[in-house]
Order: C-alpha cells, then sequence, then structure tokens
C-alpha cells in the first residue's frame, strides 16, 4: 500500500526558517501569551481525564497555525503534560521543516500501513513527542476522516494528557471539518493584518454546520513595535493542487 504515497523531496524547498522563534527560544512576551492560551486550555476540559484531542486550523494559509501547534505542545509539555503533536496537514505540512526532523515515516504512513516508527519522542522536551505528516498521500482527506484515524487517536489519548492535530486551513479543504466530530474541540489562528473578516465568518459558519467546538482564537502576529514580519512567498504554492481557490475579496475586510 505504501505505492499509494508520493515520497516528497524535503530539500526542494528553498524557505529559510532561521527567523522561526520556538520552544525556549520565544521572546518573553510571547511565552508570556502561550502560557496564558495553555492556562484557559487547562479550564476548557475540567472533565475530561484521558487525552484532550485539540485541533488548531486557521480560516486559510500563512497565518501561523502551525507555529502556534508547536509552542502550544512545547508550553503543555513544560507544565508537566505529555504531549503528541501531529502534523494532520498532509497536503502541505511544515512542522518537519521547523523542528528539522524526517517528514517521513509519518502519519500517512501510520494510517496506509501500520507503520508503527513514526513517534519522535522528546523534541524540544521530555514530555513532548511528535508525528511528522508523512509522504504525501493521494486522498489525505479520506485519510484522516477514516475510521482507522479515529481509532488511532482513541488509543493516543490513553498514553497522553494532550494531542495537538495541525489541520489545514478550513476555508480551503474538508480536513478539519472532516475530523472535527472526533476531536474535542478547534482552536483557530487568526493573522494580524493578513486574515480577512469574511473568511473568519466563513470559518465559524462552517465549523458551526458540522457541530464542532470552537475552543476560542489565537490572534497571531502583532506586535507592538513596528510592523509585523509578514512576507508573501512560494512557500504554499503546493496547496494549489489541492485547496480551492479563493477570491481576494476588498481589502478593506481585513480583520
Amino acid at each position: 500500500m505504501i505505492d499509494f504515497l508520493k515520497k516528497r523531496k524535503g530539500t526542494e524547498e528553498k524557505e529559510n526558517n532561521s527567523s522561526v522563534k520556538i520552544g525556549e527560544d520565544l521572546d518573553f512576551a510571547t511565552k508570556e501569551a502561550y502560557n496564558l492560551l495553555r492556562t484557559n486550555l487547562f479550564f476548557s476540559f475540567p472533565e475530561k481525564t484521558d487525552g484532550k484531542l485539540i485541533g488548531i486550523t486557521s480560516s486559510c494559509p500563512q497565518e501561523g497555525k502551525s507555529f502556534t501547534a508547536i509552542n502550544l505542545s512545547y508550553v503543555l509539555a513544560e507544565a508537566g503534560n505529555k504531549v503528541l503533536l501531529i502534523d494532520g496537514d498532509m497536503r502541505r505540512p511544515s512542522i518537519a521543516k521547523t523542528l528539522k526532523k524526517p517528514l517521513s515515516p509519518g502519519l500517512s504512513n501510520l494510517l496506509v500501513n501500520g507503520d508503527q516508527s513514526v513517534i519522535h519522542k522528546g523534541v524540544l522536551h521530555e514530555n513532548m513527542s511528535v508525528i511528522m505528516a508523512g509522504d504525501l498521500p493521494p486522498n489525505p482527506s479520506e485519510l484522516i476522516s477514516s475510521g482507522k484515524m479515529s481509532s488511532i487517536l482513541a488509543v493516543f489519548s490513553k498514553h497522553f494528557d494532550y494531542i495537538i492535530l495541525d489541520l489545514p486551513p478550513v476555508n480551503s479543504v474538508s480536513d478539519p471539518i472532516a475530523i472535527s466530530q472526533v476531536v474535542d474541540g478547534i482552536l483557530v489562528v487568526l493573522r494580524h493584518e493578513v486574515t480577512r473578516r469574511s473568511d473568519v465568518l466563513e470559518t465559524i459558519r462552517q465549523l458551526r454546520f458540522a457541530k464542532a467546538r470552537i475552543l476560542g482564537f489565537v490572534y497571531n502576529g502583532y506586535t507592538y513595535h513596528g510592523r509585523p514580519y509578514y512576507r508573501k512567498s512560494h512557500y504554499y504554492k503546493e496547496y494549489k493542487n489541492y485547496y480551492v481557490s479563493k477570491s481576494s475579496g476588498d481589502d478593506t475586510d481585513k480583520a
């Protein structure tokens, strides 16, 4: 079955992630913001005793969902929780590159052929484990919404306090909607001067229609000193092979 997965060439991308701060390299203000997010999540699951399944998504690409997923996982692990971070964006993964780990084997390999050697332990923190996206499958939506995915997450929830699942953008593909009934809640990441109000409203509409539990919103990319770093790059060009193109709309409706 592995033949159905396209091997990725992880060294082909030229993006420079050296400016991305994660884990213990976070500045004080950013670290405190994630600590506050962690505290708010603690109060979101007062009655759940086994692993909490949290999906991280956004409205559109380039809003910082993967960055948020990594750092949220780190601060949860730092607080003494056993945390598993899963890159569920099998179309355009970024966690492996950011963490400087092999992309495969990963989630797709685990779902397709049961490859058990997918968990990287002690990443950023001794309590933090990571599963990368794996090889490129032809049917990401079917895989992530499959019964096998639900079963795997149920098993993981018995061994980890938190499972953080990095998902594709809601307004681009159906993956976050498909798995919204499996996770305990969804965090939506917004980016300063990038996210449009109309896109946020559409995201909320889709999640509510699916009866997903929206835990809250993470406002990303704001700085008190000058404009936040943002550039349009070719980083997300591969999304066009899978994601439905969205009209840019009026520039006046930015969040």
